[in-house]
């Protein structure tokens, strides 16, 4: 029986010269490196870097820096976005609306102001409550073009269609009144046949407030009194972590966690105005389409 033959190519040391090139790309990668790490541009961690970096929770690391209005007849400003909380997950826009935006809001909210009512967890109905002392508003759903690029601005921050969100809720607070710490979230069945549940909010504020009228979270996790601004805060403010109401910016928050439960710390209030006005304006958005 013949053997099987098999071809074999024949082995070739390698050249001098692929060593020579291998050599100095190694070099050229290695002062390519020390470069980067002379100018800065790249960094070597090290053990007390990583033990810099801020823990989950520790509100210490949040800047908050003051950003001035570029515009104080405008009332527009450099917008950015700061983390304030991991546990309710929440974020300020600074910046989110202008001075007009604001204003116009308020002007086309204020002929149709109502008392404001909560909701009955049973009948799923809205009702009167002490718990709830401001009065309110409406607006439909693009109702207009500054409205529709409101809601625009809303969808591109959150990431969630139009179509998911309610019609903005204009609040205005006197002195005194104030929204007992509730959720946003429904626990009845009622309330999320259109459009599911109330996966997050956002809070547009339409004016400084010079006195309370903070926006509280008290079971959010977080050693509170550690906050840039909690000097600043009021009696209810001091209860929990919060956010000082500033004209144009926008706080949001999410009642669901990732994985789709229900966030019990994402229970918050509206804190009594103890001096000046409060005017808010709130859009809920839901997990599927709301239909209007």
């Amino acid at each position: 029986m013949a053997k099987p033959r098999y071809s074999r190519l024949p082995y070739r040391k390698p050249s001098s010269s692929s060593y020579t090139i291998i050599f100095a790309l190694f070099i050229a990668f290695t002062f390519l490196i020390l470069i980067l790490l002379v100018f800065g541009i790249l960094s070597i961690p090290t053990t007390s870097s990583r033990q810099n970096l801020p823990k989950p929770n520790d509100l210490t690391s949040i800047a908050h820096n003051t950003v001035d209005r570029i515009d104080e007849e405008e009332g527009k400003g450099e917008r950015w976005v700061e983390i304030v909380s991991w546990e309710p997950r929440a974020f300020v826009y600074h910046n989110f609306l202008t001075k007009e935006e604001c204003e116009y809001l308020i002007d086309i909210a204020k002929p149709h102001m109502h008392k404001s009512t909560v909701v009955d967890s049973e009948t799923g109905k809205s009702k009167d409550s002490r718990v709830r002392t401001s009065s309110g508003t409406f607006l439909d759903r693009g109702r207009d073009k500054i409205v529709r690029n409101i809601e625009k601005r809303i969808a591109d921050f959150t990431f969630i269609p139009v179509e998911h969100g309610e019609g903005l809720q204009v609040l205005h607070y006197e002195v005194g009144q104030k929204y007992e710490p509730h959720y946003d979230y429904f626990l009845d069945d009622f309330n999320t046949q259109n459009g599911g549940q109330r996966i997050a909010t956002i809070l547009m504020y339409l004016t400084d407030v010079e006195e309370g009228g903070e926006t509280v979270f008290p079971a959010a996790k977080g050693n509170f009194s550690s906050v840039p601004w909690y000097n600043d805060l009021s009696d209810c403010g001091k209860k929990g972590l919060s956010i000082k109401p500033k004209r144009g910016d926008a706080l949001l928050f999410w009642s669901m966690k990732p994985d789709a439960t229900l966030d019990a710390s994402s229970l918050h209030g509206g804190c009594p105005v103890i001096k000046g006005n409060k005017w808010s304006s709130t859009k809920w958005i839901r997990v599927s389409e709301y239909k209007t």
